[in-house]
Parts: structure tokens; C-alpha cells; sequence
């Protein structure tokens, strides 16, 4: 496939895992977004894992895409010397101890250690002080990694830790080269923390870009729950969480390194966009400076579902319908087992999966087999990607059983369409169904909110709304208001104009 290139570009987006190869809530953002502004020329730098793990588009590019490059985490392109001792450069290794130390004083949040690690990855820029090839092959890394093992360690084994830490360290230098090589643009958004947001802070330390940040979920809370998905345990407030002392060093030095990763991506962003209040406190605890952030919830184009309503029965379809990935963060193990409850009281009831399968095909395999195991092949069915348009007149209830959320386009979709919902109680979903402050609130529930990984619970809020007209009838009125109230794709680019033009005036040159 032929990428379009450009010598410039205004607004470079740095995207991980998501569009235009993925399909989900934050790619169809980045769509609309892209979409909005027509005048602004984009550039798009894809991060992925292994190009393998990709297949085609899924979504077009926009015209205003003037150039797109994609870039493979954990596949390096670059020609390495034969291995072999080095003695490394002295300044470099003088930095990287000076970062060790000022970590082993201060942990992640102090000023000292924050200052060390931004000239490190100043020094990872090609022709710098702290080279890739002394990491590879310095005697310096190896005693380094040994120390550390020695001191740290049970488990795993040496050689696990040791495959471990290259895995997560070099997509650094990668990173840095890119961030040499990117054609100029004038300012720099990132769609999260992690990998993409090392490489925004990187742009704006080195040429003094501006970067604007917006992340849809906390990356760092994210990876937690991609490293600890089998031992999360509930706390009374329905949040999956580890003490962190329970936790091995092995996967503390995870935590920590993309936390690393958040602060120094914080440490250069401004603003630090967030979609609801929550979430921006939970940046400033994770570092970010009250003054830099704030809050642009997500937005539908309501033109696209509003029709949709008139195609709607008066009495609620006894459909349940979970739009979204077969992936464990999705918790569609929690669904299903509440399906089987639902049928054993509404034999007619029918349960849809409407997502891609693919991304992991052990957990989809292990939904089907669950299928199975509870009798519900004739009731429950796995619909691969469908148009939502064809959905929403047809189901009762959007289905969100997720152990992790933003502010789910999905439910928005499904409110602009009169369809209520009953969701798990994360991210800003209470908000989204029962109200923001006490104007919103008055609207009325547009559902219901449930605990994680409670599938009784679930299933029971699905029957009341189902098994009584009036309050889905209620819920439907209520959902419809909301949507129109606060969360239109207007509201959400007459935002995202002033924070573009902001940035764009900080740098205005023409690029």
C-alpha cells in the first residue's frame, strides 16, 4: 500500500495501536476529529508492535491526511554491529547512573530524577551520548541489568528479565530516530501516554513544538490491567486494583517504566485533555500540573442516529446488545453469564456480540466455548463488525460490561438512537446514565449502573428495564436529552478548535 508523504505538515497525530489499523472508540475519535478540520493538514505516525499483528485499514484515510509513516515497536530495522564488548561512551554512561540515582532517591516523582531522564532521552537521538548499540552489547548495560537482577529478583529467571528489559527499553531509540526524522510540523497530539506520548514529549523537548495530550483512558491504568487481568481483585468502590507491594518487581518495573513514560510525556504537554473529572484528577496524582489539564467529553454527530428513533417499537425488544471487541478488558464472560440468567426468566431474550473477534482469538474462543458450556448457542450470538445504524432499532439495550472505560462513544450512539442502557460502573459511565451535577441529573436515568463482574446484577438491571414500558419508555427520553444536552460532536470540535488555534499561535512559522 501507498502511504502519502509530505514535506510539512500542521497537526502531527501520534497514534498507538489505534486507527486507522484498529478499529474501537478512540479510532472512530480520531476519524471525526481528522474529519472536522479540513483546513489543517495532518500528518499521522502509526506505532504497532509487529507488523504482523496488523492487517488492513480500517478506515480510509481522510484527504487531510498529508502524510502517514508506520513504526513497529518490537521490530528494529537498524543494521547493528557484530555483539561484542564495548566500553560504551562516558558521558552516557555517567547520565544513565545519574538517572539510577536519582531514581533510588526519589522514585518517579522527583524534579532530579524527572530533570536526568529528559537529557537521557535527549542523548538517545542518533549521535548522541546514550547509544543503542552500548545498550545491545555495553558491558556497562550487562552489569547493570545483572545488579539490578541480583538485588531485586525471585522471579523470573534471568534469562526471561534479562529479554524482558531489552523488549521494553529499545522501542526507545526507535522512537528517538523518529522523532529526528519527522517532517516539521507545527504542533504535536498525542491519544495517550505510553510509547506515543515518549515520543510527543520528545518532539516538543527537542524542537519546541507544542503538544496537546488527550487521553482517553489513563494509559498507565490500562497496562496494569493488560498485566494483572487474572488477579484483579474489587475494592468497594468496583475498582480493579493491586496493592502494589503484593506485586513482583518484575511487574512493578512495568508500572513504574510507563509511568516514567506519563510524566515526561505530562512533564511537555499543555493542555492535558481529559473526558471527565475523574480522569483529570487521576493525571494530576499521576503528575500532571493542575493548571495544564481540563476536560472536552466526546461528542456524536447526532444527525447520523437521530432517524433512528422513529424506527424504534414502543415496547422494549427483549434484545441485549454488547457493542464492542471480544477482548477481556470488554468482560464478555460477564454478559454472557448474565445472558444465561435473563433467558431463564425470558426464555425469548437474545443477547448480540457486535465486534471484531480477532484481536484475541484465545479469549473468543474461550467466550464461544462459555456459550456453549451454559446452553445458549440459540440465544446468544457473535455478530463480527456490524453498522450500528442496523443495530439500534432492533435491540432494547446498549450492554456495557467492561472492567475499564473512558467515556464510551457507544453509549452516546445508543442515546442518540433512544436506546438506554445498562452498563458496569466505570469511567464516566455513572455519569453518562445518571447525571453530571444536579441540571443533568435532573434529566433521569437514562439506564442503569451495576458493579464489575457481577453478571446477576447485570442481568437483573437488564429485566427490570426490559419487563416495565414506562421506565424503559423513561430511560429512552432521558438518554435523548442528555445526548443533546452535552455530548454533540459540536460542542466537542468548537473545543478541540480552541485548543488547535491555541497551540498553532504558539508556533505559528510556516512549516
Amino acid at each position: 500500500m501507498t502511504h502519502p508523504k509530505a514535506q510539512s505538515a500542521d497537526i502531527v497525530l501520534l497514534l498507538e495501536g489505534t486507527f486507522p489499523y484498529v478499529s474501537g472508540g478512540v479510532s472512530s475519535w480520531i476519524n471525526q476529529i481528522v474529519r472536522a478540520y479540513p483546513e489543517y493538514r495532518y500528518a499521522i505516525v502509526f506505532l504497532g508492535s509487529r507488523r504482523k499483528d496488523y492487517g488492513e485499514f480500517k478506515y480510509p484515510l481522510p484527504d487531510n491526511v498529508v502524510h502517514f509513516e508506520e513504526h513497529y515497536l518490537h521490530e528494529s530495522s537498524e543494521a547493528h554491529p557484530q555483539p561484542g564488548a564495548r566500553r560504551g561512551d562516558a558521558q552516557g554512561q555517567a547520565l544513565v547512573q545519574r538517572l539510577l540515582d536519582a531514581f533510588e532517591r526519589g522514585g518517579t516523582a522527583s524534579p532530579e530524577a524527572m530533570a536526568a531522564f529528559e537529557e537521557v532521552a535527549r542523548q538517545l537521538m542518533p549521535g548522541g551520548a546514550v547509544q543503542h548499540a552500548d545498550f545491545l552489547y555495553g558491558k556497562r548495560a550487562w552489569d547493570i541489568i545483572c545488579d539490578v537482577y541480583r538485588a531485586h529478583c525471585a522471579d523470573p529467571s534471568f534469562v526471561d528479565f534479562f529479554w524482558t528489559v531489552r523488549i521494553m527499553l529499545q522501542p526507545l531509540w526507535l522512537l528517538a530516530r523518529v522523532a529526528q526524522q519527522l517532517v516539521p510540523v507545527r504542533a504535536v497530539h498525542c491519544a495517550s501516554t505510553g510509547y506515543a506520548g515518549f515520543l510527543g514529549g520528545l518532539l516538543a523537548q527537542t524542537r519546541g513544538v507544542p503538544l496537546i495530550l488527550s487521553e482517553h483512558g489513563i494509559y498507565t491504568k490500562e497496562r496494569k490491567i493488560d498485566l494483572f487481568k487474572s488477579e484483579w481483585i474489587r475494592d468497594n468502590r468496583n475498582v480493579f486494583q493491586r496493592d502494589p507491594t503484593e506485586l513482583s518487581y518484575f511487574r512493578q518495573m512495568w508500572i513504574h517504566f510507563f509511568e516514567w513514560l506519563g510524566r515526561y510525556c505530562y512533564q511537555h504537554a499543555d493542555p492535558i485533555l481529559a473526558l471527565y473529572e475523574a480522569n483529570r484528577l487521576r493525571q494530576i496524582s499521576d503528575g500532571a500540573a493542575p493548571e495544564r489539564t481540563g476536560n472536552i467529553p466526546n461528542g456524536i454527530r447526532l444527525e447520523r442516529f437521530a432517524p433512528l428513533r422513529t424506527q424504534r417499537p414502543v415496547e422494549p425488544p427483549p434484545v441485549l446488545c454488547l457493542i464492542g471487541r471480544v477482548v477481556p478488558i470488554k468482560d464478555i464472560k460477564t454478559f454472557i453469564r448474565a445472558m444465561r440468567r435473563v433467558v431463564n426468566q425470558r426464555p425469548e431474550a437474545q443477547g448480540w456480540i457486535a465486534g471484531p473477534a480477532e484481536e484475541d482469538p484465545a479469549y473468543a474462543e474461550e467466550c464461544r466455548n462459555l456459550v456453549r458450556s451454559l446452553g445458549l448457542q440459540q440465544q446468544v450470538r457473535f455478530l463480527g463488525m456490524q453498522r450500528v445504524e442496523d443495530l439500534m432499532p432492533q435491540i432494547g439495550l446498549v450492554v456495557l460490561s467492561s472492567i475499564s472505560e473512558a467515556l464510551p462513544l457507544v453509549l452516546l450512539e445508543g442515546y442518540a438512537a433512544g436506546v438506554p442502557t445498562v452498563s458496569t460502573d466505570v469511567g464516566s459511565c455513572r455519569q453518562l446514565v445518571e447525571g453530571l451535577d444536579e441540571e443533568d441529573r435532573a434529566l433521569g436515568p437514562s439506564g442503569a449502573v451495576v458493579p464489575i463482574a457481577e453478571p446477576q446484577q447485570l442481568a437483573d438491571a437488564a429485566l427490570r428495564l426490559l419487563g416495565d414500558t414506562q421506565a424503559w419508555q423513561a430511560a429512552s427520553r432521558a438518554a435523548v436529552a442528555r445526548v443533546e444536552r452535552y455530548y454533540t460532536d459540536t460542542l466537542m470540535f468548537d473545543r478541540y478548535r480552541q485548543v488547535y488555534e491555541g497551540a498553532l499561535a504558539r508556533h505559528p512559522g510556516a512549516v
